[in-house]
Order: structure tokens, then sequence, then C-alpha cells
């Protein structure tokens, strides 16, 4: 193992021996109001009846999630997840805004399962002009709530992201994040 590696391992335990400490000192508790946002990295896709032979794209994702608590276990909100990158002076956006629900097994662990169903839309973006197309779309997902004080957290986000924005044209990415999330 060289001394990257070796860094790079002490540093991961390191932090992980610090969240642990910080969630020992404040118990996951969820109720009233709660707001999340964060970055990624993400892979994206698209499927369509005239085209083959497309391959998945990487870039930067970013998401924003607000709600309300039902229960301990469950979180009702919005959220809105995107995609997005450019290339040779073209732009490309996709992204889903949902109704979406988050689930948490355990009222007192951080661990949490989300759904959501609402609309997806991309764009294509350059030379001075902008096309694109909205239509259904839902996510899927999950994370996990480390409490950095009473009322934060620091959450990694995994998700995946599919939409129809048109007539014979899918599209879907992965989404892996860290967010902050304000209960």
């Amino acid at each position: 193992m060289g001394y990257s590696s070796r860094s790079s391992a002490i540093v991961l335990v390191l932090l992980a021996l610090g969240a642990s400490v910080a969630s020992a000192q404040h118990p996951q508790t969820r109720k009233g109001f709660w707001i999340g946002f964060g970055v990624g990295y993400g892979s994206y896709g698209i499927s369509c009846s005239t085209c083959s032979g497309l391959g998945r794209e990487s870039s930067f994702t970013g998401h924003v999630r607000l709600g309300g608590t039902v229960s301990p276990h469950l979180l009702l909100g919005a959220e809105s997840i995107a995609w997005t990158k450019s290339d040779q002076g073209v732009t490309i956006t996709a992204g889903n805004v949902s109704l979406a629900a988050d689930y948490y097994p355990q009222p007192a662990g951080g661990l949490f399962l989300s759904a959501g169903v609402g609309f997806s839309r991309v764009e294509a973006s350059g030379g001075g002009s902008s096309s694109g197309n909205t239509g259904p779309g839902f996510t899927l997902g999950g994370g996990y709530d480390v409490r950095v004080s009473a009322n934060t957290s620091v959450t990694p986000v995994a998700n995946f992201v599919w939409g129809h924005p048109d007539s014979g044209f899918s599209h879907n990415f992965f989404q892996f994040g860290v967010g902050v999330t304000f209960h």
C-alpha cells in the first residue's frame, strides 16, 4: 500500500470515528420542518427509438429537498435532483421534481429509503438557443443522516432517477452525493 493509499485510509477511519462520536452526542430525532441540499456526481444515459450505441456520460449533480415530519419513521416532502454537463458549447441538463417520501426503518437510526414521483425534464442549450421536454418521472434511493449537531446532519445519498420527457425517449441517471440536512 503506497503512501497516498495509507493516508486516504487513515483519513477515512478518522472521519468515521468523528462521525460516530458526533452522532452519539446528538441522537436522531425527527420532528417538524426539514430542508436539505447537496452536490455529487452521476452517470447519465438515454434510451430512444431512433438512437443506438449511445454510452453513459458522467458529470455533476445537485439536489434540494424539503418537507415535514409525519412520524419518526416517515418524512414527506418535495425534492429536485438534477444532472448537468457542458461539452463543446452544448449544455445538457436533466432532472426530476418529485413528491417524495423518506422511510426510516429504525427511528433512532440514520438510514433511510426514499421514493418519489413527479415530473422529469431534459434540456439542451447552446449557441444562443435551447430546447427541452417535460414528462413523468420517478426517483428511488436512500441515504444516511450523520448527526453533527442537534438539528444538523451530513447526509450521503445514492439515487436512481428515471424520466420519460418525450414519446420515444427516456433517460436515467445515478446520483452519488453528500448534502447537509437541517431538521
